[in-house]
């Protein structure tokens, strides 16, 4: 107990110092006026990590590990009410409830925070704007689906800590099938449609292997969070008598990493930064001299131009080009010197769009074609 006490304050000491970077690194990019609610969703975020490591430890240290799981019919009548193990083991259930809500609320106030950060990086691009909004709903459809099934899995809530007649399985919320089940399948479903957002822009993106990989890392953390979620599920069906201290440890450990993955895309931005300017992270223009464009449809010309210049996706710019400079996630693209106009791309015609605007006043549009070996632009 005492060895997961260490682990468990650990764990929640590195996780606040890691939302701290975050933070900082979010105050200097973009300033304290520009934060956005995914900053503010991850200072809460912190709050509720500590109450969830806060419950883990009450479960070993206040209630040994113990609850209204692992019980025969025979001790659950024979178990006097007035006994102190009888009050270990209510209290036990009782805070299982309270750390199943918290954990839950976690994870999914982490989801939200790399959905609201998608939609920035994403900012722009019409054809993603539908996947993001389908994100946010299911994101809340399954968090309200996964909070109803720890509380109202078992009716009535008392059945929850009953120790004598035996409350059934989904009223052990140690051990509870209906809420390691319906966590755990909502939980990867979700995450596997999070990473999948940005997945066609790095597929598409025309980058140097080593950057290529970077950001493959870097948008592919859900996978370890969905590893640890069924690991966890796992240990808590097999833990038998020690489920209840199995389902806080691990709850401990998967939200760990959880806010581990869901900072390092604020904080990549700036360490990418510091490295440059320390010249620790080296690039060389040779390997960005000639990418194919990257279309807006099939076939389709811009205005005239031969096909063979297209719309660029963000990613397939090449390295020594910057794509937009208005915020600091952009930096996870590659950068230069070089600041060519913001830009909009979609599956539409840039034409058709400035037409459809033209009720509202006059629009400008500034489109850059960039080759390996020259620039033409043209208002």
């Amino acid at each position: 107990m005492g060895d997961f006490n260490t682990e468990a304050f650990t764990l929640l000491a590195v996780a606040i110092v890691v939302i701290g970077l975050r933070t900082t690194a979010r105050w200097i990019m973009v300033g304290p006026r520009n934060f956005q609610p995914d900053d503010y969703l991850m200072l809460l975020a912190c709050v509720v990590y500590g109450l969830e490591t806060g419950a883990a430890y009450m479960v070993g240290a206040w209630f040994m590990g113990l609850a209204n799981n692992a019980m025969t019919d025979e001790q659950r009548r024979t178990l006097s009410p007035n006994s102190e193990e009888y009050r270990l083991r209510v209290g036990g259930s009782k805070v299982q409830v309270t750390g199943w809500s918290l954990y839950t609320l976690l994870l999914w106030l982490l989801k939200t925070c790399m959905a609201i950060f998608y939609s920035r990086l994403t900012a722009g691009l019409i054809n993603m704007r539908v996947r993001i909004h389908v994100a946010y709903v299911l994101i809340g459809v399954t968090y309200i689906a996964t909070i109803c099934s720890i509380l109202f899995g078992c009716h009535p809530m008392h059945k929850n800590w009953q120790i004598y007649p035996n409350p059934g399985n989904y009223c052990q919320p140690a051990v509870s099938k209906i809420d390691i089940y319906v966590t755990v399948v909502l939980n990867v479903t979700t995450d596997i449609y999070l990473i999948s957002i940005p997945a066609p822009m790095l597929f598409k993106a025309r980058l140097r292997w080593r950057e290529k990989l970077e950001l493959l890392i870097l948008f592919s953390g859900g996978l370890f969070v969905m590893m640890a979620g069924i690991l966890r599920c796992v240990l808590i069906l097999t833990a038998g008598a020690n489920g209840a201290q199995q389902a806080g440890s691990w709850a401990c450990r998967e939200t760990f990493v959880a806010v581990i993955i869901g900072n390092i895309p604020m904080i990549y931005p700036l360490i990418r930064r510091v490295a440059r300017r320390a010249g620790l992270y080296l690039t060389t223009k040779s390997d960005s001299q000639s990418y194919p464009a990257y279309p807006l449809s099939e076939g389709e010309n811009i205005s005239g131009y031969s096909k063979r210049k297209k719309f660029r996706h963000p990613l397939s710019l090449p390295a020594d080009t910057q794509w937009n400079t208005t915020s600091d996630e952009q930096m996870i693209l590659p950068t230069s010197r070089q600041q060519p106009p913001t830009c909009t791309a979609g599956e539409g015609d840039w034409d058709s769009q400035s037409h459809r605007s033209a009720g509202g006043g006059i629009k400008v549009i500034h489109e850059t074609i960039i080759h390996s070996a020259e620039k033409e632009s043209r208002l």
